[in-house]
Formats: structure tokens, C-alpha cells, sequence
């Protein structure tokens, strides 16, 4: 791969710049990953934590830490612990979707059983903890604790609003806060924590990640409705098709007529969906410039992440990170 080709994409960079301290993740997520007495353990995990994926949660808290000039070994013990809080919440996440695929390849819980999925997610969990305490921070731990316990409420929230036509923005800003963009803020924020970086720049940290992490989910639900099926790994109208009432959507719902909102609630809240009904919705989506204004946010969103990182100081990873805001719009352009 050519130095353009890694420039094009920051999060290679990235993981190029940051190579020895990823291999260290990687090793110690595989001893973690490890059992004893469950072969069942190791066998769901590797599944999913050798399935790929860019290891960009990781990243970030490496990206952070060194970028405050952090010269220890914890970074490489938070970067894991934010790794198992992604893959334990994946796995979760796949039994209440009810998931047959992910990254293309057969989830955990189709693979084995559900009890299985959620069982190992604890356990991941478990670990992830373990390895905060060995930290010896506290505030790491609460910054952690915290996030995780944001998660759960956002995807529990989520189970109630997604298929409600009454969830406006700002209960879906609150959703995607939880479920996506709160371990990308604890990622950021915990990397400057370990380096005893100052308080503004734990906080311009802990801003970048929340931003980044909001406009990220914003990208992934404009994606289901104008993606590309082979760039994205999901087939257009996925979120339709699971009556997800994602950002496009509730724009296009607080602009509807009365008849449009009819078609709606049949096909989200009801979940009576016909043929040509995915064809409606999209024209909708266009007639109320739903996906232009989703884009919109999501570049908003972007802006303020990279308003963030002027806090920080003058380094190579803090240009990457600002490469990396720009990456994840870079999809929807």
C-alpha cells in the first residue's frame, strides 16, 4: 500500500503510526479472550474479534494517549477494554436484533445460540472491567463504568423509540449519544486521563469523540438509505425493512401530510409493509430533502469535532484525527 493510499484513509494512518502499540492490543486481547474452563468463551469471541473491522474505538484511545505524550503501558490495557465493551455490546446487540449477519459473515448468536452470545458478552464485560482496575485510576474506571452503563440505557431506550413515530431528534440525538457515540467519548477521554494531560484537553478530547461518534451513526442511517450495498456491507432499505426509525425518516415524518403519515405508521409502527412500499418512503425522503438535511448534520457534526481538537496540541495524531473526522463524511459526499 502507497503512502497516498494510507494518507486516503486516516484510520489506516493511523493504525500505521500507532502499528507496535495495536499488536500489543491484539496480543493482550487474545490472552483475555482466553478460558480455562469455557472452550465455548474463546471459540465466540474470535469469531467476532478476528472478524476484521477497523479496531477504530482502540485507535482512538491509543491515538489520544500519544498524543498527550503518554510513554507508559496502560494505554495498550484501555485500548482492549474499550475492544471487549464494543465486541460484548455487539453481541448483545445481535441477539435483541435478532442478527444473521455482521460484517458480512454469520453472527455469534445464529452460529451458536443466543444464550451463548449473551452469556460470552458478560463475560467480555467482566474482563473489560478487570482491566480498568489494573489501571490503578479510578477516574478511568468511573469514565468507563460510565460509559458503559450509557450504553445499555441508549439501546434500551432505543427498543422503546425506534418503531414510535413521536421520537423526535432529540430523542434519537439521546440514542445514538448512548449507543454509539459514548464509548468513542470514553475512548478519547481516557487516553488523556492515562497521560495526565490537562483538563482542557481531556475535555476537547472527550468533545472530539462524542462529535466524531454522532456523526458516525448519522453516516451508517443515511448510508441504509443511499448506500452502496457492496461499500457498506448492508443492503438498501435494511433499516426500513427492521421498522428503524432512524435520523432520514423522523425528518421526513415532522414534514409529513397527513396521508404520508398514515404510510408511516403502517410500515414502521405497524410493521405492515408491502411490496413497492421501500420505493414510497425513499420518494418521501426526497420530496421533504430528508437525506440532504441528514447530511447537513452529519457535516455539522464533523465541524464540531474538529473545533474540538484546536485544544490540543500541534502533533501528527491530532492531524490524523482531524484526517479521520473528515474520512467518515467522506462516504456521504
Amino acid at each position: 500500500m502507497g503512502l497516498d493510499e494510507v494518507a486516503s484513509k486516516p484510520h489506516e494512518a493511523l493504525a500505521a503510526h500507532l502499528a507496535d502499540k495495536m499488536d500489543a492490543v491484539n496480543t493482550l486481547i487474545r490472552a483475555r479472550m482466553a478460558s480455562r474452563h469455557a472452550p465455548r468463551i474463546p471459540e465466540v469471541t474470535a469469531h467476532l474479534v478476528e472478524a476484521g473491522g477497523k479496531r477504530l474505538r482502540p485507535l482512538l484511545t491509543l491515538a489520544s494517549a500519544d498524543m498527550c505524550g503518554y510513554s507508559g503501558d496502560y494505554d495498550v490495557h484501555l485500548a482492549a477494554t474499550v475492544e471487549f465493551i464494543h465486541t460484548a455490546t455487539l453481541l448483545h446487540d445481535d441477539v435483541v436484533d435478532e442478527s444473521a449477519q455482521r460484517r458480512g459473515r454469520p453472527t455469534a448468536n445464529l452460529l451458536y445460540d443466543n444464550k451463548s452470545s449473551v452469556l460470552v458478552g458478560d463475560y467480555l464485560f467482566a474482563r473489560a472491567f478487570q482491566l480498568m482496575v489494573e489501571t490503578g485510576s479510578l477516574r478511568v474506571l468511573d469514565i468507563l463504568a460510565n460509559a458503559s452503563a450509557t450504553i445499555a440505557e441508549g439501546e434500551v431506550l432505543q427498543l422503546s423509540a425506534a418503531r414510535d413515530l413521536r421520537t423526535d431528534e432529540s430523542i434519537y440525538l439521546q440514542v445514538v449519544r448512548g449507543k454509539t457515540a459514548a464509548l468513542f467519548s470514553a475512548a478519547t477521554e481516557v487516553g488523556g486521563v492515562i497521560a495526565g494531560a490537562p483538563e482542557d484537553q481531556v475535555q476537547a478530547l472527550f468533545d472530539y469523540g462524542d462529535a466524531l461518534g454522532v456523526a458516525f451513526q448519522i453516516v451508517d442511517d443515511l448510508l441504509d438509505y443511499e448506500g452502496d450495498a457492496k461499500a457498506t456491507g448492508k443492503n438498501v432499505g435494511d433499516d426500513f425493512r427492521e421498522r428503524k426509525l432512524t435520523l432520514p425518516v423522523i425528518k421526513a415524518v415532522a414534514a409529513a401530510s397527513d396521508e404520508e403519515r398514515t404510510f408511516w405508521k403502517r410500515c414502521i409502527e405497524k410493521g405492515d409493509q408491502r411490496d413497492g412500499d421501500l420505493e414510497h418512503a425513499l420518494s418521501l425522503l426526497h420530496t421533504h430533502g430528508a437525506l440532504d438535511q441528514t447530511r447537513a448534520d452529519a457535516m455539522a457534526w464533523v465541524a464540531k469535532a474538529r473545533v474540538s481538537l484546536e485544544t490540543l496540541p500541534a502533533h501528527p495524531v491530532r492531524d490524523m484525527l482531524g484526517g479521520l473526522a473528515d474520512y467518515v463524511v467522506a462516504r456521504i459526499n
